[in-house]
C-alpha cells in the first residue's frame, strides 16, 4: 500500500515536470514567433529604405549626409545580432528617416511624385504591423518571463536553462512614434 502511494505521489511529479515543461516551450515559442513577425516586418523596412532614399535623391541631390545616416543605419539594422543590438540599431534608424521624412518637406515635387507616394504608403503600412509585432512580442515576452520566474516553474526553468527575454523597448521618448511618412499640406 505505502509503495502504491509512493508510486503515485512520484507520478504526480513526473506529470507535473512535464506538464510544467511544456508549458514553457509554449510560451519559448511564441516568443520566438513574435521576435520573427518583427524580424519579418524589419526586413520589409529594410527593403523600402534604398528605394525612398533613391527617390527623395533625385530631388534633394545635396542632402549627402543624410542620405549616408539612413544607409549606415540601415545597415547597422540588419546585421544587429542581438534584441539590445536590434533595439539600438532600430532607434538609431527611426532618427534616421526622421532626417529623410524632413528632407523630403522641404521638396513639394517630390510630395507629388506617385512612385514617393506609394512608398510612403507601404511604409506606413510596415511601421503599423511593425508597431503590432512588437506589441506580440513584448505580450509573449512578458508571459514567459512571468512563467519561469513563478514556483515552482523556476524550478523546472533552471533546471532546463529556461532564461528571461528581453523587451523589444525604445529607449528614447521620442523615438516611442511611428516615423512620420504623411506629406499632406494640411499638417
Amino acid at each position: 500500500m505505502e509503495l502504491l502511494i509512493i508510486l503515485g505521489i512520484i507520478a504526480v511529479l513526473i506529470f507535473a515536470v512535464v506538464g510544467i515543461y511544456n508549458n514553457l516551450i509554449r510560451l519559448k515559442n511564441k516568443v520566438d514567433e513574435g521576435w520573427a513577425d518583427i524580424d519579418t516586418q524589419l526586413k520589409r523596412r529594410y527593403d523600402l529604405i534604398p528605394n525612398m532614399v533613391e527617390t527623395v535623391k533625385g530631388y534633394a541631390k545635396h542632402e549627402k549626409s543624410t542620405f549616408e545616416e539612413v544607409t549606415k543605419a540601415r545597415n547597422m539594422a540588419i546585421n544587429a545580432s542581438t534584441t539590445e543590438e536590434q533595439v539600438q540599431a532600430e532607434n538609431m534608424l527611426t532618427g534616421a528617416l526622421k532626417s529623410l521624412f524632413a528632407v523630403a518637406e522641404n521638396y513639394p515635387e517630390l510630395k507629388a511624385d506617385q512612385n514617393f507616394l506609394d512608398l510612403q504608403a507601404t511604409l506606413r503600412e510596415v511601421e503599423e504591423k511593425l508597431q503590432l509585432s512588437r506589441r506580440y512580442y513584448n505580450a509573449t515576452v512578458r508571459d514567459f518571463n512571468t512563467k519561469i520566474e513563478i514556483f515552482p516553474n523556476n524550478l523546472i526553468a533552471g533546471i532546463f536553462n529556461f532564461a528571461r527575454r528581453d523587451f523589444f523597448e525604445i529607449e528614447n521618448p521620442e523615438e516611442r512614434e511611428n516615423v512620420k511618412v504623411s506629406f499632406s499640406e494640411k499638417e
